[in-house]
């Protein structure tokens, strides 16, 4: 499985936060190994440099093989909590896709 970190002009993801993501992403993602070819993840700042509410997003794009891909977002107060939220809605949404397979 192919990790691939993106982000918008307003941020810079930094090597430590890289390597942090990509540890949290491959653990958490990992009983979908077989099925995932790629995740890309995108990161931004709605408000760039302005503070607000929820305004840091994170897209997970998981690429399944033979699949369509999958797309989730969260926001939230911070990258951290935007990744886990999207983390877990990312789950939710390969167990309904890969239950429906596994069924046929």
């Amino acid at each position: 499985m192919t990790i691939q970190l993106n982000s918008d002009n307003n941020l810079t993801l930094h090597e430590a936060f890289r390597a942090q993501l990509n540890t949290l992403l491959s653990e958490e993602l990992s009983r979908f190994g077989a099925h995932i070819t790629r995740i890309e993840a995108h990161f931004s700042d709605e408000n760039g440099q302005k503070e607000g509410q929820n305004d840091k997003l994170c897209k997970l794009e998981a690429r399944l093989e033979g699949m369509k891909p999958i797309v989730v977002s969260n926001n939230g107060n911070t990258h951290e909590l935007a990744v886990k939220g999207a983390i877990n809605k990312l789950k939710t949404s390969l167990d309904s896709a890969l239950g429906r397979l596994n069924n046929h």
